[in-house]
């Protein structure tokens, strides 16, 4: 559970029945020893903590590190091989290589720097700058005793019952896929080596604020009561808006308006589709941080979102253009995952088949008309999926969350400013980036490089026929 998810997971201790009170000179005698009884705990109690600590290994929960730990291989799944498969059937043949080795390439960047420098910068708190950015006490997972001599363990602030390595696994399952999504709008025309500059940059100087911003109870969009149970804005909203500062950096691909772009292979796209839909399961119920009913509500609401995003798009593309497609479907069960993501643990059933509705139809504009008005080669639709779909669900959150289920009262004004800030400054420093990456490596590959494919041009590498 992030910070703004509001369960006790630190059971208080039941009052001792003191059975020496009716013998009163025991009960003097003894006085000291019964008093001490009187206050002992039935069982271990985490303490309070408002940074990452150390507690006694016997105050953790078994039950919510396990879900937690199959939870951090579910979201996995989804980048490896669930985008990779998604993204690698969409894009033509001499670039399915490309595309999938961005994914692994990703996936290896990102998991490095999160261990040394970008968890402790998103979920630690910052001291002067606590509300913008975390602190440096976790570099390198620096003082994460996991289980010494004493019989303590290190857990985070935000997850005390879970030892803070599995937090740490989970929350960079988050990164990895976020980074990875980007990949969508950059896709036949980036440079390998400027794509991993890139996305390390990019990590550290865009994803980690933002999420220290929403998750860790200090940041400033915490502290404004923005909801986010598993990502709307951190990860979805954050990488639409990225991809399409990347996809107006680089330009169209060539050819691009004039040529037929004949997807490689949907039977891929549709095998990444469903590895998503199961991984999202860890994604969103996995965000509960517990096995519990709130974590089961999550599960039950992301799969109606998934099915109302793929009939909603699938209805309006029937609608405008007479037909249904399978990459219609595909995308309108990811535009339903998407948005509900913000809110899966915070709404009823009812509330996520709205989301759910509304976001295919919304996504589907902003995969073809918005698209269209933009001008820009977002490849695989990140922006008009991730983005658009991100920032519905972000706003119903704020208008349908039942403080019955959240146990907080949700504020549309809150969810707008999240909105706006998270879009706002993933656009700049997104641009920002693509600067700094440039003046060490050129960006884009060459035209003659580009119309071989990138497989073979970068890689050396093509499938067999």
């Amino acid at each position: 559970m992030h910070h703004n998810r509001v369960t006790a997971f630190i059971h208080p201790s039941l009052p001792q029945r003191n059975f020496l009170s009716p013998i009163p000179f025991i009960t003097a005698l003894l006085g000291p020893l019964t008093a001490a009884a009187q206050t002992a705990p039935a069982a271990p109690v985490a303490p309070a903590l408002t940074s990452p600590g150390l507690v006694a290994a016997s105050t953790l929960q078994g039950a919510d590190t396990a879900w937690l730990m199959v939870s951090t291989a579910l979201v996995l799944l989804m980048t490896l091989p669930g985008i990779a498969l998604f993204y690698g059937g969409m894009v033509r043949r001499f670039n399915v290589i490309n595309t999938m080795a961005s994914v692994v390439g990703i996936a290896a960047v990102v998991s490095l720097l999160w261990f040394g420098v970008a968890y402790s910068l998103a979920f630690t708190p910052g001291g002067a700058l606590g509300g913008f950015i975390g602190g440096v006490e976790r570099m390198g997972f620096a003082g994460m005793d996991f289980l010494g001599s004493t019989g303590q363990v290190a857990v985070s602030h935000i997850a005390k019952h879970v030892p803070e390595s599995v937090f740490a696994m989970f929350q960079l399952t988050f990164a990895i896929i976020t980074c990875a999504l980007v990949v969508g709008a950059l896709v036949e025309r980036m440079h390998f080596g400027a794509l991993l500059t890139f996305t390390g940059l990019w990590l550290l100087l865009v994803y980690a604020p933002i999420a220290h911003w929403v998750w860790e109870p200090g940041g400033w969009l915490a502290q404004l009561g923005a909801l986010d149970f598993a990502g709307g804005s951190v990860v979805h909203i954050n990488a639409g808006a990225a991809a399409l500062v990347c996809a107006y950096a680089l330009g169209p691909r060539e050819g691009y308006g004039r040529e037929p772009f004949i997807p490689f292979n949907l039977g891929l796209t549709m095998a990444g589709t469903g590895l998503l839909w199961v991984g999202w399961f860890g994604f969103n119920a996995g965000s509960a941080l517990a096995a519990d009913g709130r974590a089961g509500l999550a599960m039950a609401v992301t799969h109606i979102a998934a099915a109302a995003g793929a009939l909603s798009w699938m209805g309006a593309e029937w609608l405008a253009r007479k037909r249904a497609s399978l990459l219609g479907l595909c995308s309108g069960v990811v535009a339903g995952l998407v948005a509900i993501t913000p809110a899966a643990g915070f709404v009823t059933p009812r509330s996520a088949l709205i989301i759910g509705l509304v976001a295919g139809v919304a996504c589907y504009w902003g995969a073809t008309a918005l698209k269209r008005k933009l001008r820009a080669d977002d490849s695989l639709d990140v922006f008009g999926v991730h983005g658009v779909g991100g920032l519905v669900g972000a706003l119903l959150t704020g208008l349908l969350a039942d403080p019955a289920i959240s146990g907080v009262e949700a504020s549309f004004l809150s969810q707008v400013i999240a909105c706006v800030a998270v879009l706002a400054y993933s656009l700049v420093m997104t641009a920002v980036v693509l600067w700094i990456t440039s003046r060490f490596t050129t960006l884009r590959v060459r035209e003659f490089e580009e119309r071989a494919g990138l497989d073979v041009s970068l890689h050396n590498e093509q499938l067999g026929h």
